[in-house]
């Protein structure tokens, strides 16, 4: 066998320097590549973390939601409680305060008849027990003789005691 011609040992040669540098060029870019995949990756091994902490940090913030509306619900069932239990009292007390209110109502519709009955009362009062006078003359106006019905024996006893008009109240 014989050496191959030196064209084909260039030309050789060129394709190996050709395929040589092809190969450092896609090495260069395959480190471009691992370095990228690894910046992206550490990028979101990052907003992984943050994201995981923010959402541990809503989970928490939800649970002191939670507990403050628990605390809230039982503050206000406690005063719904309360107010029901007053709601209750006054019913009671109402009860027992109608049959007196209804007394009063009843006490206020005979107030204008009870009024007259007392001013006329109070003018009888004013005008003072009769004058003492002579049994056989009585005053004008006054006790007349006895009527047929009469034993006699009541005017006897107008005629004693004088009759005076008084109140109580």
């Amino acid at each position: 066998m014989s050496a191959p011609p030196a064209l084909q040992i260039r030309e050789a040669n060129a394709h190996l320097a050709a395929v040589h540098r092809r190969v450092a060029e896609l090495e260069a870019r395959l480190d471009a590549a691992e370095r990228t995949v690894h910046a992206q990756a550490e990028r979101l091994a990052l907003h992984d973390q943050q994201l995981r902490a923010a959402l541990d940090e809503l989970g928490r913030a939800k649970d002191r939601e939670i507990a403050t509306l628990q605390e809230q619900l039982m503050t206000s069932e406690a005063t719904v409680h309360s107010l029901q239990a007053t709601v209750h009292q006054r019913d009671e007390l109402i009860r027992q305060l109608q049959p007196r209110a209804e007394l009063l109502q009843d006490i206020c519709r005979h107030r204008p008849p009870l009024a007259g009955l007392l001013d006329a009362l109070a003018e009888a009062e004013r005008l003072g027990p009769l004058p003492a006078s002579d049994p056989g003359h009585p005053p004008p106006g006054g006790p007349g003789p006895p009527l047929d019905n009469s034993t006699g024996e009541e005017a006897d006893r107008d005629h004693l005691q004088p009759a005076v008009f008084g109140t109580t109240v």
